[in-house]
């Protein structure tokens, strides 16, 4: 593909994620967090995938440089989207009140 074509789809992505993020209740935000998160690990998988085709062939330190980043960032989004997941998840929950004494 060339440059054009991969911006095209680049920016149709970025609309349709826009557009479909602003749709969503906000009873259902978390649930959609926790499917970033997991989008976020199917991109580490491919990553891993990516930067091992890199070593095998010549000349792909680039590509393997570029397959840590890409790893480091997305386990970045993984952590902090499942703590601020969990945080949101602990405002809901129910606190403890100690019984009223008679």
């Amino acid at each position: 593909m060339d440059f054009v074509s991969t911006l095209s789809v680049f920016v149709m992505a970025c609309f349709v994620g826009y557009y479909v993020v602003w749709s969503v209740t906000p009873a259902l935000h978390t649930p959609l967090m926790a499917v970033t998160n997991a989008i976020s690990s199917v991109i580490i998988v491919g990553a891993l995938i990516a930067s091992a085709a890199a070593g095998i062939g010549s000349g792909g330190a680039i590509s393997k440089w570029l397959g840590l980043l890409a790893v480091v960032l997305a386990s970045v989004n993984i952590f902090g989207g499942f703590a601020v997941t969990a945080r949101m998840l602990a405002m809901y929950k129910k606190k403890d009140r100690p019984a009223a004494k008679h």
